[in-house]
């Protein structure tokens, strides 16, 4: 197991893991399909509603586990203290597994109050998946800190495939199940018991496929010892850290990066309990109906306007063990310049994919989704349509999150992101309580919640650094470029269409086409160089590519 240390190479360490992340959410959309077909829209409302809580139980426990275990580990591996890196990994293992057993056994016992009658089962089935997610953050973040992401990639999209199968397989063995003994009557109350059995089925999908992905990281480790306790035995540093200090540091590293984590994404956990418990309560709706929307926008559109924030993401898991690192050795230059390389790789892939989100809403839904009603279509693309400039907040505020964590501000991001729920609570409830905008009012809240952590995060930045983005190729110009993107991808679809009257085929090919003319327009501008080009995973095609074309400047 080797550390990667070359100019750049955390950008193509995160582009790695961009792309398994990216790959690892098609799939996830691409049996979305299926499974949606399986237990309907009422299925993956159930399925969304319990999934929100398990994730932030998740979050509270497990979740951060990773981005926290290579912050300390980086550091003693940065001053060469293998031994004592390791003496953390071990103490981690223990530190996870008490904290999961607790967490685990609480979401299930406390099923009942946070979900309705009808998804309890649902959020209790997540409960050991929370217990088994923490063993793997350790394992991830033990490698997350040698600034080898390969393994968490491959494991990444094992999960999603594990996930997949069983999550549909599961789904309809216990619908079958029930349709045999009689259990699911062919009436509006067996719709919600067929919905019920299929979100069971899903969410044990998605312990499946953390135990796929831990047997492969147990493996990879095993497989690396020889190499690991060889660094050890070369170690010469003659303190050890007490096991006792270890359990202090990880605990005082670890609370930060599990609150911020948990304030970050409690938006998704306080406007689904808003939306799915208070406001029918308060309306006298039907739960049914309100849980079926909120399938449309969280299993459909949010799942799909997750995706291209794959590679903020990843770039942010990237970022931490090198700015820890660059840090602790005391090298503000060099965090400023990746930091800025870091902004303006998210915005190059990202501002792009927002405009595609936008104009390609529609199609990508129904594509996806094949088994929408029209009106259903048409609802799922305006809420993919409203996400789409979210993404661009979104990836910037993840981002420089992480950085924050990683410059040893851990404070700040917390208390951003606790002003910003704040704020975008109040305009939730404004919205959907006192206008007519329902559901909409809680995408528009969540978008404005983005938009105020990037803001806040980027004041934070810019105090503990000096930091300060160049704003013409790192926004500007990928803009303009995105513009043109977008209108010449609504213009190929709807060309394409009108002859061939296939939606994948004009999707696929309009998209194609648009990403040439975005790539060919932005290398004119001079908004990316040769450099920078290279950074990016297979940048060398690249470049190749675009001197042939005479594209580079």
């Amino acid at each position: 197991m080797k550390e990667k240390h070359s100019k750049n190479n955390f950008i193509m360490q995160a582009g790695i893991l961009a792309a398994a992340g990216m790959i690892s959410r098609v799939i996830g959309l691409l049996y979305r399909s299926p499974l949606h077909r399986v237990i309907g829209k009422i299925g993956l409302g159930y399925y969304s509603s319990a999934y929100n809580y398990y994730t932030i139980v998740l979050l509270i426990s497990s979740y951060s586990i990773p981005a926290a275990i290579s912050k300390v580990i980086a550091q003693k591996l940065g001053a060469g203290e293998y031994r004592n890196a390791h003496r953390i990994f071990r103490c981690a293992i223990w530190y996870v597994l008490a904290v999961g057993t607790v967490a685990s056994l609480f979401l299930f016992f406390a099923a009942g109050r946070f979900v309705a009658p009808e998804a309890i089962p649902v959020l209790r089935t997540f409960a050991p998946t929370v217990f088994i997610y923490g063993l793997l953050g350790v394992l991830r973040g033990y490698f997350q800190a040698h600034r080898t992401f390969t393994p968490t990639s491959v494991s990444q999209i094992l999960e999603q495939i594990a996930n997949a199968v069983v999550s549909v397989g599961a789904a309809v063995l216990l619908i079958r199940i029930g349709l045999s003994n009689g259990s699911i009557p062919d009436t509006d109350a067996g719709a919600a018991a067929r919905g019920i059995r299929g979100a069971i089925g899903s969410a044990m999908g998605t312990g499946a496929g953390v135990v796929t992905a831990l047997l492969f990281m147990t493996w990879v480790y095993f497989a690396n010892r020889k190499d690991i306790f060889r660094r050890i035995r070369k170690d010469t540093h003659e303190k050890n850290d007490s096991y006792g200090e270890i359990f202090r540091m990880i605990t005082l590293v670890v609370t930060p990066f599990i609150l911020n984590t948990a304030v970050y994404n409690l938006c998704g956990t306080v406007n689904n309990y808003l939306f799915t418990k208070i406001y029918p309560a308060v309306k006298q709706l039907d739960t049914v109906e309100i849980h079926a929307r909120w399938g449309l926008y969280s299993g459909q559109a949010m799942t799909i306007s997750n995706i291209p924030i794959a590679f903020a993401s990843a770039m942010a898991v990237a970022m931490i063990p090198t700015v820890s690192a660059l840090t602790a050795e005391g090298k503000l230059d060099e965090i400023l310049r990746k930091l800025r390389l870091a902004v303006k790789s998210t915005m190059i892939l990202s501002i792009p994919c927002a405009v595609g989100l936008f104009v390609l809403a529609k199609p990508i839904t129904h594509l996806l989704f094949p088994t929408n009603s029209l009106q259903d279509d048409q609802t799922s693309a305006g809420y993919l349509m409203a996400l789409a400039l979210s993404v661009v907040f979104y990836a910037l505020s993840t981002l420089n999150s992480q950085v924050l964590q990683g410059l040893g501000r851990v404070n700040a991001p917390i208390v951003n992101a606790a002003i910003a729920l704040a704020l975008q609570t109040v305009l939730a409830v404004v919205l959907v309580f006192f206008t007519p905008m329902g559901l909409m009012g809680i995408v528009v809240s969540g978008t404005i919640y983005a938009a105020v952590m990037y803001c806040l995060n980027q004041r934070s930045v810019h105090r503990a650094v000096g930091y300060e983005q160049e704003f013409r190729e790192t926004f500007f110009l990928p803009l303009c470029a995105s513009v043109l993107m977008g209108a010449a991808a609504k213009a190929f679809y709807e060309l394409i269409y009108a002859f061939s009257g296939n939606n994948p085929i004009s999707l696929f090919v309009s998209i194609g086409l648009a990403a040439v003319i975005y790539f060919v327009v932005l290398l004119l501008l001079g908004g990316v160089s040769e450099q920078e080009l290279a950074a990016f995973p297979k940048g060398h095609l690249l470049v190749k590519a675009a001197r042939k074309c005479k594209l580079l400047r």
